[in-house]
């Protein structure tokens, strides 16, 4: 095969090879490392051809399964067509994928869902396993063999330095301006030998721009000219704005009391239509020269750059619309000095998300009246997409922030129930929750206050009576009186709704 631009060094070009054959590298039970997270800078089309193998596998009877660490989510090329094949044994550490849902839920794959800062520790402890193959997408080679990251760096590091196999994908889709755009550090360790991670402020750079690699590791390049997996964003409905409205204008309370300043602390936000609208809502705000310390870098944080809102963001990924990402390729240079993407054990380090004080907001599946959030099973059970990184930001945040509709399934799902059936986000760490109905500061208050101010303040009026009759019956037939709840009715508006398709 020829040799694009993209491949510098002329050592390396016996390496190029179709997607097909260096799918045929990897094994039957083998532990693939991929590249991704949410979405962005994971391969495409050896994922495809090892699908494709797997699938011949299985029409001869054969079993072929593998198991796949990534940074977060990927795409359909990767995830989907996987578990479409029936490929994937094990995932970990986060799934977004429907098809590798479906799988999860129906018990047929294995699925750890962890907080991404511990992805890259607990691989080098080796308690995930050994890792065969790293199958990694690049946007170029620099002439001396260093590797030119692409949109998103996840737990690519770690997978390069531990994998015995390097499959590359260079995509030319990703722009060239990326170069220098990554800040990829070195210098973390396992204890007794950690040292102080030397970053203090959002926009410092302490690392290096380039991944480094042992050249004899790689076993295939592969050349792809494909584009990530860029879903559009909805346009703000009437809720998202109400939310987005209800904490701005909180926001803008806690710089007048001071305990923010005038241009906030950094910024963290999950990804989604809600939070990206709170994004959006910032534009309009009267804060400035605000900074981002976060995961990912969406449509809302560009639109603040583009504004001079926002002066930096720091990242390990993009999640951006089909036009935003257009828009970025075709200006990615503008951004050199705004944006930094680096390893997610970097961008989701709770030491560095304390020290910095980070305005953290995330959404939810479900919140209960004492303030314990549900934020990855749908009725307790069937899993959603993962924790992420909401664990690593809402237990370390300086302003911790949930925020969701009040109901789902067109008003058969109440947000706020007497209690979650599952928990991530105990009610210690969860500071405010905030529902198109309005807002509810947590902060400071004892249990039973937390109950009176989320039913009021944030619960759906087709609700709220129910949730006040529940609480006043618990505070007179409670086993207890700290967290007053009626075990025997707990979980009842869970259970209706699987009987009968509704919680009302």
């Amino acid at each position: 095969m020829t040799r694009s631009n993209r491949i510098a060094p002329e050592s390396l070009a016996s390496k190029i090879m179709s997607a097909d054959d260096a799918a045929s590298l990897i094994h039957n039970g083998a532990v693939v490392g991929m590249s991704g997270f949410t979405g962005s800078g994971y391969p495409k089309e050896v994922p495809l051809a090892l699908a494709a193998q797997i699938e011949q596998q299985h029409a001869q009877g054969k079993p072929f399964r593998v198991k796949i660490w990534s940074g977060a989510s990927t795409g359909p090329e990767l995830d989907g067509a996987l578990a479409k094949a029936d490929g994937i044994d094990f995932r970990l550490p986060y799934n977004s994928d429907p098809i590798a849902r479906e799988k999860i839920n129906a018990g047929e794959m294995n699925y750890f869902d962890m907080h991404l800062s511990q992805v890259a520790p607990l691989a080098w402890q080796g308690f995930l396993g050994h890792l065969d193959t790293a199958v990694i997408e690049i946007s170029g080679f620099t002439p001396e063999g260093d590797l030119i990251p692409s949109s998103s760096v996840g737990n690519n590091k770690t997978w390069l330095d531990q994998a015995d196999k390097i499959i590359l994908e260079v995509n030319r889709w990703q722009s060239e301006a990326l170069d220098g755009m990554h800040d990829i550090y070195y210098g973390t360790d396992l204890p007794p030998n950690r040292v102080p991670i030397p970053l203090v402020k959002p926009d410092d750079r302490i690392g290096q721009a380039h991944f480094k690699v042992d050249p004899s590791k790689i076993v295939a390049i592969v050349e792809t000219d494909t584009p990530d997996r860029n879903a559009p964003f909805a346009e703000p409905d009437d809720t998202a704005e109400a939310i987005a409205g209800h904490l701005l204008e909180f926001l803008k309370h806690e710089v007048k009391v001071g305990r923010l300043p005038a241009s906030m602390l950094p910024l963290q936000s999950g990804v989604g239509n809600v939070t990206n609208a709170v994004l959006s809502g910032l534009l309009d705000s009267p804060f400035e020269n605000m900074t981002a310390f976060t995961e990912v870098i969406q449509d809302g944080m560009l639109d603040l750059l583009d504004d001079g809102k926002l002066r930096m963001a720091s990242a390990t990924a993009f999640s951006l619309s089909p036009d935003a990402a257009h828009k970025f390729n075709a200006d990615a240079q503008r951004y050199r000095d705004k944006l930094i993407l680096r390893p997610q054990e970097i961008s989701n380090h709770p030491e560095l998300i304390r020290r910095l004080g980070c305005v953290a907001m995330n959404g939810l599946i479900e919140a209960d009246i004492f303030g314990n959030v549900n934020s990855t099973h749908v009725m307790g059970s069937r899993i959603q997409n993962g924790i992420g990184g909401s664990g690593d930001f809402a237990r370390n945040a300086y302003l911790s922030i949930f925020m969701t509709p009040s109901t789902a399934k067109n008003g058969k799902i109440s947000a706020i129930v007497p209690m979650a059936s599952h928990v991530d986000h105990i009610s210690q760490d969860v500071q405010v929750i905030v529902t198109e109905q309005g807002l509810a500061d947590l902060r400071g208050l004892a249990p039973k206050q937390k109950a009176a101010l989320i039913i009021d303040n944030c619960s759906h009026p087709d609700y709220r009576d129910a949730l006040h009759d529940y609480f006043a019956r618990a505070q007179h037939s409670s086993f207890g009186q700290h967290a007053p709840n009626i075990l025997s009715e707990a979980l009842s508006w869970h259970q209706r709704y699987v009987e009968t398709g509704s919680m009302k």
